[in-house]
Order: structure tokens, then sequence, then C-alpha cells
């Protein structure tokens, strides 16, 4: 404790006073930001005719930039081509009329084959959903590709009349996805 004082005591000898040389630094105006924590604490509103005038403009010869950033309202049909770089393939099987089930691609041209896994990773189920049409016909078809993966083994299925849902228990989604790409879904 006393080497502590008698350091500081020759420490604040040797250095000027930095506290009386401070006031002869030129002080800057600061600008304080306060955020107002709800409206009576914020300040009223001025007469409108203190603030700047705006101009609004509806057709700027500008917007046409700025209608670039923004995101479209739908997503764009596919540019038509030989093959996508993806592997991408667009839906074909709408043009035939003779269909007896229709597998309705989602918003974003995708097949919508799903993998939901529950139980930690545990229960994997694969879900074919956006199905129009005889679904018992399509489970029946499905049910024979999925078993062909399977070597021949049975596997477990059900079939959701009301939403349009067939559910396989097991992660078949590389499958059916194939399956229905090469059947033109």
């Amino acid at each position: 404790m006393a080497s502590t004082q008698r350091f500081l005591s020759q420490f604040c000898k040797n250095t000027p006073n930095l506290l009386n040389s401070s006031s002869k630094l030129q002080r800057l105006p600061a600008s304080v930001f306060v955020r107002h924590s709800n409206y009576l604490s914020s300040p009223p509103v001025r007469p409108r005719r203190e603030y700047p005038e705006v101009e609004i403009v509806r057709d700027a010869p500008e917007w046409k930039y700025v209608e670039r950033l923004l995101p479209q309202k739908t997503v764009p049909s596919p540019v038509k081509k030989a093959e996508y770089p993806s592997g991408w393939k667009p839906q074909t099987a709408a043009a035939l009329p003779d269909l007896k089930y229709f597998v309705a691609r989602t918003k974003n041209h995708m097949v919508p084959v799903y993998l939901q896994t529950t139980f930690r990773g545990q229960r994997r189920i694969t879900v074919i959903r956006r199905i129009q049409g005889d679904i018992w016909e399509l489970e029946r078809e499905l049910r024979v590709v999925v078993e062909k993966a399977r070597n021949g083994k049975l596997c477990a299925s059900r079939v959701n009349e009301m939403s349009g849902q067939i559910h396989f228990h097991g992660d078949y989604v590389d499958v059916i996805r194939e399956h229905l790409k090469q059947n033109g879904f």
C-alpha cells in the first residue's frame, strides 16, 4: 500500500497537471441525439410550413432503375431452353388431357416432394403434395417404384385424399422426384 502511494506521488510530480491544462483546449459544440421513449416525451409537431416542401413524382424517368431492385410480386415463368444447367426440367404433363392424376408444381416451379424428419432424426417420411385426380392410382405406381428401390421389400404408405398428399415411410425423395420428372410432372 505504501509503495503504491509513493509511486503515485512520484508520478504526479513528474507529469504536468492534466486537469488544469485541459481547460485551455478548445471546446467543440457537442450534438446530442435524443431518443424519445414515447409520444408524451417527444417534442410537439411544428407547423407544416416549417418543414421543407417535397415534390412527389409518379412517372419519373429514373423510376425504372428503382423497379429493377424491387422484388417481383410473382415468380416469373422460366425461360424456354433445351437443357438447364441445374438439371431442372419444366412440367410437360399439363398438356396431356387423358391423365388420371396430376401433381402440380409449386409456385417456384419445383416438384412438391419433401422429407419430414421427426423424433430427433429417427423417423423420415417422404411427402408428396399437391396431388389432383385419382390419388390411389398414383400411390400404387409410386409404391412399385419405392419397393423396387428397396430391393422388393414392402413399404408403408399413407394417403390423405382431403389434402391431396401421400406419405411414404422412409427417405425416397430422390427416387420419387425422378419418377415424377420422367412422367412429366
